[in-house]
């Protein structure tokens, strides 16, 4: 893959609230997906996260309701029905290994998230959810914990990134339903110290 590749997947891959209800997943996708994270780096090689994934209506029903959307959107309660996501996919520490996952979660969550824009899909990490909940309509063993919760379907929204205003970092929506997502894109906000980096963006 080119740099361009990389960049352009990169671009693409932002967090979608929205989806086409009417557009499935298959077992095989979040297959897929989870797949990815076996390639990924781990601290101490000891891969303590594991995955549970939620396909039927019945476990995304369930899932549903416990999670928090849009921290930012405050008079907004989450997609409506018909924009709702129809699969899930639950990333857990396995306590029984270790409490602490270093940074694979997020090594991880990247993964996935951009293999789902390599397959037409769009993704929203979650954070904000009943944890508790979550493992109990899931089943998960003991030990499972929960850290975060992976949203997906068929967008069915557009989201676009524009430069930032006034160091304003929060995301809004426009009337027309547009998702704005507020980027610095300016390198130096980045690099601490660098010396004879040119040409670059």
């Amino acid at each position: 893959m080119e740099y361009k590749e990389l960049k352009e997947l990169m671009i693409r891959n932002r967090s979608y609230r929205r989806f086409d209800e009417s557009k499935k997943i298959d077992a095989c996708q979040l297959e897929k997906l989870v797949e990815l994270c076996v390639y990924c780096a781990s601290g101490r090689n000891m891969q303590p996260l594991k995955y549970r994934t939620v396909l039927s209506e019945d476990e995304c029903g369930q899932v549903f309701p416990l999670l928090g959307w849009a921290g930012y959107l405050t008079e907004w309660h989450g997609p409506a029905e018909g924009e709702r996501p129809v699969a899930y996919i639950v990333q857990c520490l396995d306590r029984n290994l270790t409490d602490n996952p270093m940074c694979d979660d997020g090594i991880q969550l990247e993964a996935l998230t951009l293999g789902a824009v390599s397959l037409g899909l769009g993704a929203c990490i979650i954070k904000s959810f009943n944890a508790n909940k979550i493992s109990e309509v899931l089943s998960l063993e003991p030990g499972l914990v929960p850290r975060h919760v992976i949203a997906l379907g068929v967008p069915a929204e557009e989201v676009v990134i524009e430069d930032m205003k006034d160091g304003d970092i929060r995301y809004w929506r426009s009337e027309d339903g547009i998702h704005h997502v507020s980027n610095p894109r300016v390198l130096p906000t980045f690099l601490v110290m660098t010396a004879g980096l040119k040409g670059f963006l």
